[in-house]
């Protein structure tokens, strides 16, 4: 079930549908509005699939692709190999990626969060520093 405050947000989209797909670098789930996954999709189809690292790339990103709808009450029904992918147990967690919805198992995103290896603003400094400001 989607929180009220997020279907609010995400209403302008809601008819269009949704892909659900595994992350590529975590264990969780990323939930695109079906227009924001047409634009990454655009990009994915223009790999040559004449290079092998190509279509092995494009088989793995595509692997366990859904398209999903919004029930009237607000629910999604995450597909059971997803569901094991993320590891879901219990409790889930909805996060905003930007373009996209991450979907967390509860205990795995707070640990990922709290993980002691990761110095949050030497990454952002390494990430962000050099982004040029564009307000001036």
């Amino acid at each position: 079930m989607l929180p009220n405050g997020l279907k609010k947000q995400i209403q302008p989209v809601l008819n269009e549908g949704f892909i659900i797909k595994r992350s590529v670098f975590q264990k969780c789930l990323e939930l695109y509005p079906m227009s924001e996954w047409n634009e990454e999709i655009a990009g994915v189809n223009k790999l040559n699939r004449f290079v092998k690292k190509n279509t092995d790339f494009i088989r793995m990103f595509m692997a366990g692709v859904r398209t999903l709808e919004i029930d009237n009450v607000g629910r999604i029904l995450i597909p059971k190999d997803l569901v094991k992918f993320s590891l879901i147990q219990k409790d889930i967690v909805l996060a905003s990626s930007v373009n996209r919805i991450e979907i967390w198992d509860k205990d795995l995103y707070e640990k990922v969060l709290n993980d002691p290896s990761i110095d949050f603003g030497a990454l952002a400094e390494d990430v962000m520093g050099n982004v040029p400001n564009t307000d001036e």
